[in-house]
């Protein structure tokens, strides 16, 4: 036994060479993981949309897998979702009041992520915007059209007011902006709650704190039966992707999220351009406050942000950044929330239920981005997925 040990750690001399190539190399095999993750150097076309069509088609699966175990028929549950979304004038119109927030906000907060700084504010930027816009009708005399257009300034002013508050704190202190802007959603709520004890907020003959209706004064005019949020909305798409890839401050923007050292060392004034930034983030969340309070609400609630301003961050991160690519994005999430609560009410399926399906999918659908951008390798094998599809 013992000769034997030996003759395994001391292979013959004529062989020595090559049987430690084969040593090495199977030891080296063996300390490999099964399987590497690795950063893509390029995917081709063919790849992404293989990969977008794979995650969606494994999504309506899982979703279907979820509709049997409750005991519903996945066919029926999906039309519901489409018919629940477009089926009608009205749900169609219900669809695209749902889509306008999440497209605004997930254009504002695209535009601080490209820089790197991720705002967590969307909520409490877009209730600033509404406090700021419903001041003006509660404080001035004005209505129609020039009311319509101070409070679309005072929106504007409001959020971005508030956004550069933690941008000026980053900018100057490096301080956590993620903290801080999620912290300051807390107090745009509170602030909300103090005015609604307010007696010039309060609605009158109402026995709850609530703001008073301000439709009657100051409501957007309609387009299509629709509120001509959605014309800004597709205005604003257009406007954020020339000014991120067409001009001087949008270039700014770039260097600053790649590198804050290199842009310094080009001489850019790098305080400056984070806080102007994520003001204008901020003011294009408090837009959609204004677009909530005078088009869909006609009033000032705690749910007029409604999560739009954390459900913006997965339509900015699945649309790449690109504002083009939010304008579908935004409409494919509008259209799982809106066909959610169709099959609530049509298929008596439990809220619970509904939400888990719209998490299935968003879930998957984000795992794209992973497939893209990396890829798996896997122990003894050289060809990667990509390369098999």
């Amino acid at each position: 036994m013992k000769d034997l040990k030996n003759n395994l750690h001391a292979p013959d001399q004529g062989a020595s060479g090559s049987t430690d190539i084969e040593t090495d190399a199977l030891a080296c095999k063996l300390k490999q993981p099964l399987v590497r993750i690795t950063k893509r150097e390029h995917a081709s076309l063919g790849y992404k949309v293989f990969v977008i069509l794979a995650c969606l088609l494994l999504a309506l699966l899982t979703g279907a897998l979820l509709f049997l175990a409750i005991g519903k028929n996945p066919l029926e549950a999906y039309k519901t979702i489409l018919t629940g979304s477009f089926g009608t004038a009205t749900t169609f119109r219900q669809t695209i009041m749902i889509w306008i927030p999440l497209l605004v906000t997930g254009l504002a907060v695209g535009m601080a992520f490209r820089m790197k700084f991720w705002n967590i504010g969307g909520e409490g930027q877009i209730l600033m915007g509404g406090i700021a816009a419903t001041s003006m009708v509660i404080y001035t005399g004005l209505s129609g059209t020039p009311l319509l257009i101070l409070m679309a300034v005072a929106a504007l002013i409001g959020g971005g007011i508030f956004a550069a508050v933690p941008g000026f704190f980053k900018a100057k202190w490096g301080t956590n902006e993620t903290l801080f802007t999620l912290m300051l959603n807390y107090i745009a709520i509170n602030l909300l709650t103090f005015l609604q004890h307010q007696k010039a907020w309060q609605a009158s003959g109402s026995s709850f704190p609530i703001v008073k209706d301000i439709s009657d004064r100051a409501a957007l005019p309609t387009v299509f039966n629709i509120h001509i949020g959605w014309i800004f909305a597709l205005v604003l798409a257009v406007l954020v992707y020339f000014y991120l890839n067409k001009t001087k401050q949008g270039y700014e923007i770039a260097v600053v999220g790649d590198s804050i050292n290199t842009a310094r060392y080009a001489g850019m004034n790098t305080n400056k351009i984070q806080v102007r930034t994520v003001a204008l983030s901020g003011a294009l969340c408090g837009f959609v406050g204004y677009m909530q309070v005078a088009g869909a609400d006609g009033t000032l609630t705690q749910s007029t942000s409604g999560g739009v301003g954390f459900t913006a961050i997965t339509v900015a991160w699945l649309a790449k950044l690109n504002p083009f690519a939010m304008i579908v994005v935004a409409m494919f999430i509008a259209v799982l929330q809106r066909g959610s609560l169709a099959i609530q009410s049509q298929m008596r399926i439990p809220a619970s239920a509904a939400d888990l399906l719209t998490g299935l999918i968003l879930f998957f659908m984000l795992a794209t981005d992973f497939f893209i951008e990396y890829k798996l390798i896997f122990r003894g094998r050289s060809r990667t997925l990509e390369e098999e599809v």
